[in-house]
């Protein structure tokens, strides 16, 4: 039913070795401009200012997560046997295609659009506009099925399972990745037992009794990763130099004051993000491109943060954990941040993770694991931080 390439295609990854492609719609999508777009926007944005090889790209992650999926329904026990040959192509496919909707330099986009990337990747797969939706329509899949994955829908619920959950093929992929582009040993996952724990069925995906380690060893890599890497201090002092940016250009065009900088498809996505043809327009190198000639800006506030930005002059940042006098900052919305982020090892609330028993029965990772029952509610970290930004003098 869905035409195979007359030979199968391969691309080099350090994690896989060979990332093979035998469907010829998946081909075709890899070569869209949308997903070749990925290219261009750094998975870890501005966490290549605190580890410097932390280079790798977008694209990179979406073939990875892609090549996750092909070993899931090669090597896990049920799955070719409980999806349908249209289910499997729907998970290659929203696997591949899940990250498609990140803006330039990733989240520090999304505070200023005031959306995410999913509802992004969703509205670029269902647009007739894309060079994907036009793909998915001649190659025999609904766009509107892997939007529908995307949003969360329940249409396919294992599908949307192994795409996004608290153990799926896109964490199983960035974790190693990330951990390997950065250094950061704590990263590594054990990603081939994982795979031999798994079991689907028609009820659902489920982790054998037997797989427990090394589903306790990958929830607490992904715990140590977020507050080592992903919400670094100094990475979040890079994004919040952009953020600034997008702001005050947001506030001056909101003012009809003109800004020097060649940022048409830019302004035109911060008035109407259903905008998806100037989105697409976007990556980082647009975004590096305007920052470049905003250094040059009349506008001071755009030209101190486009120079600190350009030159690495980081916003600084101190703790909160008792209340302190911040009487003395420059509170000027632009250079002035109180952030908080926060994680857990295991947020059991979304669904969590069900193991499957030597004697048939279900019951969650919680209540089977003593080590991950004693982080459901310990292991909750929050840290807020005032990020302020110091004009030189």
């Amino acid at each position: 039913m869905f035409k195979k390439l007359a030979r199968q295609k391969v691309f080099r990854d350090p994690l896989y070795g060979y990332i093979e492609v035998e469907y010829e719609i998946i081909s075709k999508l890899i070569d869209s401009k949308e997903v070749q777009r990925l290219r261009r926007i750094r998975q870890l944005s501005g966490v290549s200012m605190v580890f410097q090889t932390a280079e790798h790209s977008r694209f990179t992650h979406a073939l990875g997560c892609y090549q996750m999926a092909n070993l899931v329904l090669e090597k896990v026990t049920g799955a070719k046997d409980t999806l349908t040959i249209y289910e499997q192509l729907l998970f290659l496919i929203s696997a591949l295609l899940h990250d498609v909707g990140h803006g330039p330099y990733s989240h520090a986009f999304e505070e200023v659009l005031e959306t995410s990337h999913e509802e992004m990747t969703a509205r670029i797969i269902e647009s007739s506009m894309t060079d994907i939706n036009k793909i998915l329509l001649e190659g025999g899949i609904n766009p509107f099925d892997v939007a529908s994955i995307i949003r969360k829908n329940s249409k396919y619920k294992i599908v949307e399972k192994l795409v996004s959950s608290e153990l799926d093929v896109d964490r199983m992929d960035y974790l190693t990745r990330d951990a390997y582009f950065t250094g950061a040993t704590y990263g590594t996952i054990d990603r081939n037992r994982l795979l031999r724990s798994l079991i689907i069925n028609k009820d659902g995906v489920f982790v054998r009794a037997s797989g427990v380690h090394s589903v306790e060893s990958y929830l607490m890599s992904r715990y140590h990763m977020y507050f080592q890497v992903y919400y670094h201090p100094v990475a979040r002092a890079y994004e919040l130099l952009l953020e600034g940016i997008y702001k005050r250009i947001k506030d001056l065009t909101d003012e009809n004051i003109k800004v020097e900088a060649n940022i048409v498809e830019f302004i035109n996505v911060l008035r109407d993000n259903n905008r998806i043809v100037d989105y697409i327009a976007l990556d980082d190198a647009y975004v590096n491109g305007f920052v470049k000639q905003l250094t040059n800006s009349n506008d001071h506030i755009l030209k101190t943060l486009s120079q600190a930005f350009l030159n690495r002059k980081l916003f600084k940042y101190i703790d909160v954990k008792d209340k302190i006098d911040t009487s003395n900052y420059n509170k000027n919305k632009y250079y002035y941040n109180e952030s908080t982020v926060s994680a857990v090892a295991y947020l059991a609330s979304k669904g969590g993770i069900n193991m499957l028993l030597e004697d048939g029965s279900i019951v969650k990772l919680e209540d089977y694991s003593p080590i991950i029952n004693s982080l459901v509610d310990s292991s909750y970290k929050t840290l807020t931080r005032i990020y302020y930004f110091e004009e030189e003098k």
